[in-house]
């Protein structure tokens, strides 16, 4: 992409004009978007288009569902600790290590590694609280599930979730803004017209 801003001499605001033109490229990134599907309890990553993988996860039990609808990497962690107490679920877990840790929400919505759960619940029920877990190890594998996915990840990356019982993501809790409609997003305080 190349940008051409020919400001000079363009007032931008009442005797203020701008100095030069500047023209200046940069190059658009890789497509990843990965879609969760947790009623068939799987994760399929595409990239450029193309069907990477499936891999087997568990997703939010039905008491604490994950939400439907887009969101983007806002944050990777390679090692984070979880404490239910910080998102509402008062003292039902807290794990000091979870591995492969990528936030999606602001609200503390994650894809991680759990190395805790049965091995048979990937793919076959959802039993975590709110987040989508893929199978790892202790420490993080990087030959696991989940240490796979990190590492083929990117901040901004899209990971949706489709057939959760949960309703749809805010628009601001994270980046949740990709599930409004054009004119809706206008209508709101990002856009104003003019």
């Amino acid at each position: 992409v190349t940008v051409d801003l020919n400001l000079r001499d363009v007032e931008g605001a009442p005797g203020v004009y701008g100095l030069q033109h500047r023209t200046f490229t940069f190059t658009v990134g890789r497509s990843q978007v990965s879609v969760v599907d947790a009623a068939a309890h799987t994760l399929r990553v595409r990239r450029d288009g193309e069907l990477l993988t499936t891999v087997p996860v568990t997703a939010g039990a039905k008491k604490t569902p994950f939400y439907n609808g887009k969101t983007a990497i806002t944050e990777m962690l390679e090692v984070t600790r979880m404490n239910s107490r910080t998102v509402g679920f008062g003292g039902e877990y807290d794990i000091p290590d979870v591995p492969h840790a990528i936030r999606l929400t602001s609200s503390g919505t994650f894809l991680h590694g759990n190395y805790w759960a049965e091995p048979d619940v990937f793919g076959r029920s959802n039993v975590s609280h709110g987040c989508v877990g893929l199978r790892d190890v202790k420490g993080g594998g990087a030959d696991t599930p989940a240490g796979w996915f990190f590492d083929r990840s990117l901040i901004g990356d899209v990971v949706e979730v489709v057939n959760s019982k949960d309703k749809k993501v805010a628009p601001d809790n994270g980046l949740g803004g990709w599930n409004m409609d054009w004119k809706e997003w206008k209508a709101g305080g990002a856009v104003k017209q003019r």
